[in-house]
């Protein structure tokens, strides 16, 4: 499935999880990851707070069984922490751990000043950096407390969650497009594999969403997958996915051509 795929983890969290809940908490982690990769710290660093008060709600819903879409997320906190009411999340220590991190980052991001390092080091990206981790952390805690489905799936997801969302890649109804024109034809191939996540994209596929001519992206495949190089591999249903090679590259070299520009 393409990285964060919304209407898949709606489907597996709701139910368990009240749908509205979810579908709020899903739409502020998906706007944080994207606001985060495009380089926009601020809200990354801000809003936060919203992702808080949304996940709040939801433990505190399977908690104690009470559904509030507006409970205060220190009156969320304050009960998940009462020692002296009966709990339905056992063991108590996986809603402990998770409102723990979230009151880290409400308070955080409500009481951050701006420390300058040094003149060359921005601290609203260290701090956004932080707040952007814990989010992921939480989000991946609730999917492996809530997710209603198959154990590897869970799995699978967690690890899409936490590579980078592909914002240059446009999707009109069954074309997928990379919007970008500055992309050589290896560079545009390894952000198509890098959006399909560890499903891969058949030769077929490639083909059809690359605006390459067809030899362009068999000798660009061919190369990618060579031992050489093993940036791609070819899964055994004749699939192309990106290595670890691959993903590092995307990372290190290529973080800046996700952006729509």
């Amino acid at each position: 499935m393409p990285i964060v795929d919304r209407a898949q983890l709606l489907t597996q969290l709701s139910p368990p999880l009240d749908h509205l809940l979810c579908s709020q908490l899903l739409d502020e982690f998906i706007s944080a990851e994207k606001r985060f990769i495009q380089r926009d710290w601020e809200p990354a660093e801000l809003d936060g707070g919203q992702f808080c008060e949304i996940l709040a709600r939801i433990i505190y819903h399977k908690d104690s069984g009470n559904l509030s879409n507006a409970k205060s997320f220190d009156d969320c906190n304050k009960y998940i922490e009462n020692d002296q009411v009966n709990h339905a999340i056992q063991p108590r220590q996986n809603a402990l751990h998770l409102v723990r991190v979230l009151k880290t980052v409400y308070k955080f991001r409500s009481q951050r000043g701006a420390v300058h390092i040094s003149p060359s080091y921005a601290p609203n990206h260290m701090d956004a950096k932080l707040v952007i981790e814990c989010i992921r952390w939480a989000m991946n805690e609730t999917l492996r407390l809530f997710w209603n489905g198959d154990r590897e799936q869970v799995a699978k997801a967690i690890r899409e969650l936490l590579q980078f969302d592909v914002p240059c890649i446009g999707k009109f109804e069954d074309v997928l497009l990379v919007q970008r024109t500055d992309l050589s034809a290896e560079e545009e191939l390894l952000v198509l594999l890098h959006y399909a996540g560890e499903q891969g994209f058949s030769r077929t596929e490639c083909g059809r969403h690359s605006q390459s001519a067809a030899s362009t992206v068999t000798r660009v495949l061919q190369k990618l997958t060579d031992p050489s190089v093993r940036q791609v591999v070819v899964l055994r249903n004749g699939n192309y996915r990106l290595t670890d090679l691959g993903s590092r590259r995307i990372r290190n070299e290529l973080a800046a051509k996700l952006l729509l520009e």
